[in-house]
């Protein structure tokens, strides 16, 4: 997800965003350790969208 995209959107958004996310990284990892993950890489790009949606997060925490 781009970051200007996460930057429009509203802090509401981002926490729902941050929860589906997660629970997004929770099934992968549960589907790599059964052995049904086609996409190992996936993983990495899921944990990076949630540092992105965390770097927001923060950012608006800071200037508020």
């Amino acid at each position: 997800m781009k970051t200007k995209k996460l930057r429009e959107m509203t802090s509401q958004e981002l926490d729902n965003q941050f929860n589906d996310l997660k629970s997004e990284l929770f099934n992968l990892r549960f589907q790599l350790a059964t052995g049904q993950l086609d996409n190992p890489v996936k993983i990495k790009y899921v944990k990076k969208d949630i540092a992105r949606v965390k770097t927001i997060q923060r950012e608006r925490e800071l200037n508020a």
